[in-house]
Formats: C-alpha cells, sequence, structure tokens
C-alpha cells in the first residue's frame, strides 16, 4: 500500500530497453476490506447466538518500563510494613493447601 492512498498495488517490473521499469496497478483495498468485514460480521453473529457479547478491556502495558518502574516503586513502599507480612504468610498458607501448588 502506498502512503498517499488506500489503495493496495500490484508491482510489476520488467526490462525495457536495457531499464529496469516498475509499473504499478492500483486493486482497491475496499474489496479486500469488504470480504475481511463480512467475515468479521459472519463471526460475531455466530457468537451473539451462542449468546455471547463483544467487550474491550484496556489493560496496563506490562511491557512498558514505567510499569516496571511503578510495581518496584509498590513493592519497596510494603517491605517493612506488617500488614504485607500478614498478608504474605496468609496467602502462603493458602496455597500450600492447594494440590500440586509449590
Amino acid at each position: 500500500m502506498c502512503g498517499c492512498c488506500q489503495h493496495i498495488h500490484t508491482h510489476f517490473s520488467f526490462l525495457h530497453d536495457g531499464h529496469m521499469l516498475s509499473i504499478m496497478q492500483p486493486r482497491m483495498k475496499q474489496k479486500i476490506s469488504q470480504t475481511h468485514e463480512s467475515k468479521v460480521a459472519r463471526h460475531r453473529e455466530r457468537m451473539r447466538a451462542a449468546g455471547l457479547r463483544p467487550a474491550q478491556f484496556w489493560v496496563p502495558d506490562t511491557r512498558s518500563p514505567e510499569f516496571a518502574a511503578q510495581i518496584r516503586k509498590q513493592c519497596q513502599s510494603l517491605k517493612n510494613d506488617p500488614a504485607e507480612a500478614d498478608v504474605l504468610r496468609f496467602t502462603e498458607e493458602a496455597a500450600s493447601e492447594v494440590e500440586g501448588w509449590e
């Protein structure tokens, strides 16, 4: 796809008088887009027929350096907190009662 328009181009290259020439023939993106949209629409119809509905969730980007810094900051603030020690002790005891949990 070129940057100046919403077409997908097919490239043809050939030699003419010793020079490489390229010809681009635009194909309308609309045809491909309609095919994709109809597949998506059919999928959504099947999902709705199964009693489901679409939902979008925004979650923190755990790959970002800012996220890692915030987690590090929060962990440091809990380091010597007695309430946090109680929660960790409770969590470890509960996990030890789950079969296969190590």
